[in-house]
C-alpha cells in the first residue's frame, strides 16, 4: 500500500487530484442546476466516499455542516444492499431522517464507482431542493410541523436507476408529489451528471496510477491529516473546558429555552466533545441527528484551510446520547434541524477560549442567517414561484480585528445570498433595500460584525415563511469584556398599516403590497470597548455602522459636531466609565 510506487510526487498528485474531482463536481452541478438555491446560493456539497463511509474528499466551500452526515448514508446503503447488490449505472436517492437527520429538502444522490469490476468508491451530491412535497416549500416546513410525513416525501435508499435504467414508477411518484417537478427533477439530473463526471475522473486516475497506489496514497493522506490536527490540539493545555448558550424557545412552546452546553476535554493531542448537556429532543421540528456541530468546530480549530477528509476527525471523539436534540430518534420532526448547529459550534469554540485566547473570536450571529422565503402562484402566468435567499449576519470580533459583517454562519461554507437582480427577475417581489443594521454589532476593542435588514415587498398575494429561531435572551456573546451583539428576527407591515410588527410562523398568507423585513443578528465584541481606538469609533459613526449615541454610551468616545474625536472630553469620559 505504501510501496515504491508511492513516491512524494505521486502522493502530491493524489492529494490534490481527489479534492479537485469534488470541486469539478461542484462546478458541473452549479452550471446545470435549475434551482437558485444551488446555482446561486450554493446550498450543496459534493464528495467522494469509501465503501465503509470514510470521507475521501469534499468540495471547497461546500456546506460545512454536511461534512458529518455523508458517511452514515453510505454505511446505511451498504447494509441495505450489500456490496454485491451495487452495480455500475446504479443511482440511489435518499433523504431519510432516521439515518442523517436533516430536513427532507436535502436530497442525496449517489452512485458507485467500480474499477475493473471492484467497488472502490461512491460519488455523492447532497443538494437543497426547493420542494419535496408536504410543507417543505422553501427552506423547509418550519418548527411547527408535527412529523416527517407532514414535512414531505421520505425517500429511503431508493435505486432510481438500476444498471443505467430509470425506474419510471419511482420517477412518476416523485414528480406527482412535488410542486416544482421541473426544477427538482432537473436538479436531480444535475446531481447525477456531477456523479458521472466523478466516475470518469476516477477512472482516469486509477487507470494511470493503479488501485494499490491510489488507495495507499489515500491511507497516507488520512494519516498525515490526523497528525496535523493532533499537533494543533497537543499545543493546548490538557483540561476540561465548558461553555453554554441557548435558543429562546423551540418555536412551538414559548418561554422554554433550548439549552446548548459543550464540554470539551483535551488530553495528549486528543479532543473529546461532549454535548450530553444539550436539551433533549423536542416535539417541535428543531431536532437533528448529526455530529456536525462538533466536527465543524473541531475542523475550524485545527485545520480550517486544509482539505477535509476522514483523517480530519480521527483524533476527535464526539459524545451525543440518543434522545438528545442533536441525536434525535426518528420520527422526531427535523424540519428545522440546522437552527441550533451554529450555536453549538460557537459554544464549543468559546469553551476553548481560555486554552487559546489569541485565536478564539467572540460569538457570531449563531443562526443560519435570515431566510427570505415567499411563494405562491403568479396570477398572470399561473405558474408557481418561490423566492429564496439566505441573508448573513455579523461574526464576532477577533483578537486582531473586527468581525465580518453580513456573512453566513460558520456552518454554511460558501453559501451566499441570492442576488437582487436574480430574485426580482424570476419572482414578483421588489427588494426595496438590503443594508447593514446600525448598532447591531457588539461593542468591543474589536467590535462584532453587523447584521442586515433586508426589506422585501410582494407584488402578488402569497405566503411568507418566518422561521427564524430567536436568540433574544442569549444574544451573540462578547469575549474578554466585549458586549453582546443584537439578535435578529422578522417584521411585517400589511397594506394600510404604519408600523412593522414582529412575525413568526410558516406559510403566512399575505395580500398584495405587504412588506417584510428579514433582520439578522450582529456579532459579539472582543475585548473592552474602552480600549478601542477612538478614531475607529469616529470612523464607524461617519460610516453609519454605529450611532453617535453608541459611541458615547458603549465606547466613551465624545464627538464634535463634525464627527471628529474630542480628545480631551473622550479621556475624561473613559476615565469616568472605567471601573474603580
Amino acid at each position: 500500500m505504501t510501496g515504491p510506487q508511492l513516491d512524494p510526487v505521486t502522493l502530491e498528485v493524489i492529494r490534490n487530484a481527489l479534492p479537485a474531482i469534488a470541486n469539478e463536481m461542484a462546478a458541473d452541478l452549479q452550471r446545470t442546476s435549475y434551482n437558485m438555491m444551488i446555482y446561486e446560493v450554493r446550498d450543496f456539497c459534493t464528495a467522494l466516499l469509501a465503501p465503509n463511509g470514510d470521507l475521501i474528499s469534499q468540495n471547497v466551500g461546500g456546506v460545512s455542516h454536511f461534512v458529518a452526515d455523508l458517511g452514515v448514508i453510505v454505511q446505511d446503503g451498504m447494509k441495505r444492499y450489500g456490496e454485491k447488490e451495487f452495480k455500475p449505472g446504479d443511482v440511489v436517492i435518499t433523504n431519510h431522517q432516521a439515518v442523517a437527520g436533516q430536513h427532507l429538502n436535502n436530497i442525496v444522490i449517489y452512485m458507485p464507482y467500480f474499477f475493473r469490476g471492484e467497488l472502490i468508491m461512491f460519488a455523492m451530491v447532497r443538494a437543497h431542493w426547493i420542494d419535496i412535497g408536504g410543507m417543505s416549500t422553501g427552506f423547509g416546513a418550519g418548527p411547527t410541523v408535527a412529523d416527517p410525513w407532514q414535512e414531505g416525501l421520505q425517500l429511503d435508499q431508493i435505486k432510481i436507476y438500476e444498471e443505467g435504467k430509470l425506474d419510471e414508477k419511482i420517477y412518476r411518484l416523485i414528480k406527482d408529489n412535488i410542486r416544482f417537478p421541473e426544477s427538482s427533477l432537473g436538479d436531480m439530473k444535475s446531481q447525477m451528471a456531477a456523479c458521472r463526471l466523478a466516475t470518469k475522473r476516477l477512472d482516469e486516475l486509477f487507470t494511470k496510477y493503479g488501485k494499490e497506489t491510489i488507495l495507499g496514497g489515500i491511507a497516507r493522506i488520512f494519516d498525515e491529516t490526523e497528525r496535523k490536527c493532533r499537533n494543533v490540539v497537543a499545543k493546548l493545555p490538557d483540561g476540561v473546558y465548558e461553555a453554554s448558550g441557548a435558543l429562546d424557545d423551540d418555536g412551538l412552546v414559548k418561554d422554554d429555552p433550548v439549552k446548548v452546553h459543550a464540554k470539551v476535554t483535551v488530553k495528549n493531542g486528543h479532543m473529546t466533545i461532549d454535548l450530553s448537556g444539550c436539551s433533549g429532543e423536542r416535539k417541535a421540528a428543531i431536532n437533528s441527528r448529526t455530529l456536525a456541530g462538533a466536527r465543524v468546530a473541531y475542523k475550524a480549530l485545527t485545520a480550517p484551510l486544509e482539505p477535509v477528509n476522514e483523517g480530519s476527525f480521527r483524533a476527535l471523539d464526539v459524545i451525543i446520547p440518543e434522545g438528545n436534540i442533536m441525536m434525535a430518534r426518528f420520527p422526531a420532526p427535523m424540519s428545522g434541524w440546522s437552527a441550533i448547529v451554529p450555536t453549538v459550534v460557537d459554544a464549543i469554540v468559546t469553551a476553548l477560549a481560555p486554552a487559546m485566547p489569541d485565536n478564539v473570536p467572540a460569538g457570531h450571529h449563531g443562526l443560519l442567517g435570515g431566510a427570505v422565503v415567499f411563494f405562491g402562484v403568479h396570477p398572470e402566468t399561473k405558474r408557481r414561484f418561490v423566492v429564496q435567499s439566505l441573508e448573513g449576519g455579523g461574526w464576532g470580533g477577533r483578537p486582531t480585528e473586527d468581525g465580518e459583517s453580513a456573512t453566513v454562519s460558520v456552518c454554511q461554507g460558501d453559501v451566499r445570498n441570492g442576488s437582487i437582480e436574480g430574485i426580482e427577475l424570476k419572482c414578483p417581489v421588489l427588494v426595496e433595500s438590503r443594508g447593514m443594521r446600525t448598532d447591531s454589532s457588539g461593542p468591543g476593542k474589536n467590535r462584532g460584525g453587523l447584521g442586515l435588514d433586508v426589506r422585501v415587498r410582494n407584488l402578488v398575494e402569497g405566503r411568507w415563511n418566518f422561521e427564524h429561531t430567536k436568540r433574544q435572551n442569549c444574544p451573540p456573546w462578547g469575549l474578554w469584556g466585549g458586549k453582546a451583539g443584537e439578535f435578529g428576527g422578522y417584521l411585517m407591515r400589511l397594506p394600510g398599516e404604519t408600523e412593522f410588527k414582529e412575525m413568526r410562523g410558516a406559510h403566512v398568507q399575505v395580500p398584495v403590497g405587504a412588506e417584510a423585513i428579514v433582520r439578522t443578528g450582529g456579532g459579539g465584541g472582543w475585548g473592552d470597548p474602552l480600549e478601542r481606538d477612538p478614531e475607529k469609533v469616529a470612523h464607524d459613526v461617519r460610516e453609519e455602522l454605529i450611532s453617535a449615541a453608541s459611541a458615547l454610551r458603549d465606547y466613551g468616545v465624545v464627538l464634535k459636531a463634525d464627527r471628529t474625536v474630542d480628545t480631551d472630553a473622550t479621556a475624561r469620559e473613559r476615565g469616568r466609565m472605567k471601573p474603580i
